[in-house]
């Protein structure tokens, strides 16, 4: 039996001639079409001299047709490396360097300094591929024919690899096989009521799990269709939000929705789910999402090498604060970090996980692979969680941000809860930095809310002392424009450990 995800995905198609995307100027590309673009580009793939298993590496900007990309990989049985955008020619060489593949996608723009990269390398074949579909590849694949016989694969086989941020050391190949995309992908589009009738309104990034393998994935065993944004827009997606039954984002797309008051329960009221991951998202946002539109949001929770692990319920308590618990077919516990023993309920420790959506390892990092997994299987997340008696999961950072001051453990996420709760604040970062007496000093940084009176330090300070214990409490708070973020509305606490690192300097 054909392993393939898209075995899986040409299998769902019940209408050729039914939507598959809309773009945001209203081009429409039937899941008809976009077989018959695949198999071109597929077809070109081969003629270019991909062979099953080699690595497609693309950096270019979303688009129909970089979507394309993706299918037409997996059709030929090569594994798929997207690379974000805003990568500099600097990092693109250790990527390229790092996975060798067999050809890479750039844009129109970088086509002579990609080459130079690419043949300084050894990369041996380069197309470009522009926003609009312009450049080498696609017109190069519209000359081929669209019949392709897809390469089967076995369900172990690579299907992608997606890098790690790196902000911990190099990046890290994160290996991904058909079985883990094809199952996560299943068991999302069941927990969250995926069908042919939806439409996902889609404005992530194609770089990343949540918006390629959650987002597409989702949608396309659905047999369902996407609106497809570029990009995060706005007044896109107030115009489009209308024709849609769902949407999956990251938490700064649903605070910058509620900052707008053309944003309302009427405009909502035929959706039928909103998704939130990626990064936390505030028990404040979440409370007032509910009470402008009388939507819940559905956080779920997962990570580049396991896909999604927790989510909370479509039907159930969706709980401010929590991820949710684990997805069928996942095993999720809490354990010690150091020793590995499994923790009671409501003790802190890392999240572990198993399952079919685990990862292969890290690509050509064998040591760094044995490192991450327990003697019995379970992946080791970083992640540090407690998991109350219902089984929801409730993170309370990464295990590196967490702050140890005077010898005690001081949770950020317990920290930012609160300060979030304050009149004025919108959003808050809690980090640890060198302190002289306590080895690290809690200090949290604040952006206001737009419209309210701006907090000031004595203010937050003197309204925690009776919400927190002593030793949990900043001992300096900054207020500035932005937290720093990531592509995928991450904040970079290590930007801001380096920028407040001298903060308790004699």
């Amino acid at each position: 039996m054909d392993g393939s995800l898209f075995a899986l995905i040409r299998g769902r198609i019940a209408d050729p001639d039914a939507d598959f995307l809309v773009e945001a100027d209203g081009t429409r590309l039937s899941y008809g079409g976009m077989l018959d673009r695949s198999g071109r580009l597929a077809n070109l793939f081969v003629r270019l001299g991909v062979r099953p298993g080699d690595r497609i590496a693309i950096q270019a900007e979303k688009s129909a047709w970089a979507l394309i990309v993706y299918l037409a990989t997996l059709r030929v049985g090569a594994v798929h490396l997207p690379l974000n955008p805003a990568y500099t020619p600097a990092e693109v060489r250790y990527f390229l360097g790092d996975a060798e593949p067999a050809l890479f996608v750039c844009r129109p723009g970088q086509e002579a300094e990609m080459r130079a990269l690419a043949a300084e390398l050894g990369v041996p074949r380069v197309e470009t591929l522009g926003a609009d579909g312009g450049g080498s590849l696609a017109a190069a694949a519209l000359e081929q024919p669209a019949e392709f016989d897809d390469a089967p694969r076995d369900a172990d086989d690579l299907a992608a690899i997606l890098y790690t941020s790196g902000t911990t050391g190099r990046s890290k190949g994160a290996m991904l096989t058909h079985r883990n995309l094809a199952s996560n992908a299943e068991t999302l589009r069941i927990a969250w009521r995926f069908t042919a009738a939806d439409r996902l309104l889609h404005a992530l990034p194609i770089f990343h799990t949540h918006g390629l393998f959650v987002a597409t994935n989702v949608s396309l065993l659905a047999g369902g269709s996407m609106l497809f944004l570029p990009g995060f827009d706005l007044d896109a997606i107030l115009r489009l939000l209308p024709h849609a039954t769902a949407m999956m984002g990251v938490p700064t797309y649903y605070t910058r929705l509620l900052a707008r008051p053309d944003f309302t329960r009427e405009l909502a009221a035929h959706m039928r789910l909103f998704v939130s991951g990626s990064a936390p998202l505030s028990a404040e946002t979440h409370r007032e999402f509910e009470a402008r539109t009388d939507h819940r949001i559905l956080e779920r929770y997962g990570m580049t090498e396991t896909n999604m692990i927790c989510s909370n319920p479509y039907d159930g308590p969706r709980i401010p604060g929590s991820v949710g618990r684990a997805l069928p077919g996942v095993a999720v516990r809490i354990a010690a970090p150091e020793s590995g023993r499994v923790l009671p309920e409501g003790e802190v420790g890392i999240i572990e996980v198993r399952g079919p959506n685990i990862f292969k390892g890290y690509w050509r990092m064998p040591e760094k692979t044995a490192e991450e997994f327990r003697p019995d299987g379970h992946f080791i997340t970083g992640d540090m969680a407690w998991m109350d008696e219902a089984g929801y999961v409730r993170i309370v950072g990464r295990a590196r941000d967490l702050v140890i001051s005077g010898g005690l453990n001081v949770y950020p996420a317990e920290v930012e809860a609160a300060i979030e709760e304050l009149p004025g604040v919108a959003e808050c970062a809690v980090i640890g930095v060198p302190h002289p007496d306590f080895g690290e000093g809690v200090v949290a940084v604040v952006t206001a809310r737009p419209g309210e009176p701006t907090p000031d330090e004595a203010n937050i300070r003197a309204a925690l002392r009776d919400r927190l214990a002593a030793f949990k409490q900043p001992k300096r708070v900054f207020l500035i424009d932005a937290l720093p973020r990531n592509t995928m509305g991450k904040i970079q606490k290590n930007a801001l450990r380096e920028r407040y690192a001298e903060t308790f300097t004699p």
